[in-house]
């Protein structure tokens, strides 16, 4: 065996894994269509897209953090209570005739 191939051989992990019939039938059906080449290949792009909405997740989450401290750090709000925020809210709804 030449040193490429087993380069590659040696990061490849075989894994069994239990589906649903529904997805087992959709795994399938992607192979069958020709959408894939295997059901390996089905699962490893599924992965790829779990692991992009995990990282966009997190970076969400970065950014409320940011928005959380920025908010924190620019001081006491305008208002004490959420019974003020309410009575704020209302005059500005009848001021504006709803």
């Amino acid at each position: 065996m030449n040193s490429y191939l087993e380069a590659i051989l040696s990061t490849i992990e075989k894994l069994s894994i239990t589906l649903t019939h529904e997805m087992a039938d959709e795994v399938r059906n992607a192979v069958k269509n020709g959408e894939y080449a295997s059901s390996s290949e089905v699962i490893r792009e599924a992965l790829r897209d779990w692991r992009r909405k995990r990282m966009l997740q997190a970076q969400e989450i970065e950014e409320l953090r940011g928005l959380w401290h920025e908010g924190l750090d620019s001081g006491k709000g305008q208002y004490d209570s959420i019974k003020e925020i309410k009575q704020a809210a209302r005059k500005r709804q009848t001021r504006s005739g709803q």
